[in-house]
């Protein structure tokens, strides 16, 4: 009997010690949507037990061992609550930054589940990883660039002949219904939002709300595969 109670306590010794040694971090910084540190936000993870935490620098840090798990960050400030969560799936041990974003109020249906793979842990051998990450979004931005330019004068000469023709001015109505749309939902909606409301094609609201971005009317948050529209100067 003896011999069998210490064979029991030598194996929940060793599965205590199982997952203690493949634990992973993971820690971050949690921006407001002006790209600034937010303090004061409560972030959680659904570990067993839970773990939360109010951040006061705008960082936050976990410990947790592999698994399925869900890391949610929100602030609520003046009576609304801005918050991001994110799925995660860790299977090996090692280091992991997971930056949050909290967004006022907004979820994109396509984008409620966002799933992470965290099986690439942050060694000497993988540090380079980031670099090369900031390398590809320089040279894809300057792609990005170089092929908006081209639509936009495009777009521009094209829209200067349907101002010669009465063009301009058939299509300003149309534009007043988009910032309607976004007035009546508080100066902030999503895109696909102001297509369920306005019964025109999505390429047509797309020009039009590339047309009000362009003359400063508006600004475009990307969310997922969605965008948030802002009413400027609302």
């Amino acid at each position: 009997m003896g011999a069998l109670i210490r064979r029991f306590l030598f194996v929940l010794i060793l599965t205590l010690l199982s997952d203690t040694a493949f634990a992973a971090t993971i820690y971050g910084n949690i921006y407001d949507l002006s790209l600034r540190k937010a303090s004061g936000a409560k972030v959680e993870v659904n570990t067993t037990p839970g773990q939360i935490l109010v951040s006061t620098d705008g960082t936050y840090s976990f410990s947790i061992p592999n698994g399925f798990y869900r890391i949610k960050a929100e602030l609520r400030q003046d009576g609304i609550a801005a918050s991001e969560s994110r799925n995660i799936s860790i299977s090996q041990e090692g280091r992991y930054v997971i930056d949050l974003i909290l967004f006022p109020g907004f979820e994109d249906e396509d984008d409620i589940s966002k799933e992470l793979e965290l099986s690439f842990p942050e060694t000497e051998n993988t540090r380079f990883v980031p670099l090369m990450i900031i390398l590809f979004l320089v040279i894809l931005s300057i792609v990005v660039f170089v092929i908006f330019k081209g639509k936009k004068e495009s777009m521009e000469g094209s829209y200067d002949k349907d101002n010669t023709e009465g063009g301009k001015k058939g299509d300003e109505p149309d534009l007043d219904k988009v910032v309607g749309v976004i007035k009546k939902e508080g100066g902030r909606t999503t895109q696909k939002e102001i297509r369920k409301q306005i019964p025109l094609s999505e390429a047509k609201i797309s020009l039009m709300i590339a047309e009000l971005e362009h003359k400063g009317v508006i600004s475009k948050i990307r969310k997922g595969r969605g965008n948030i529209i802002v009413l400027e100067n609302k």
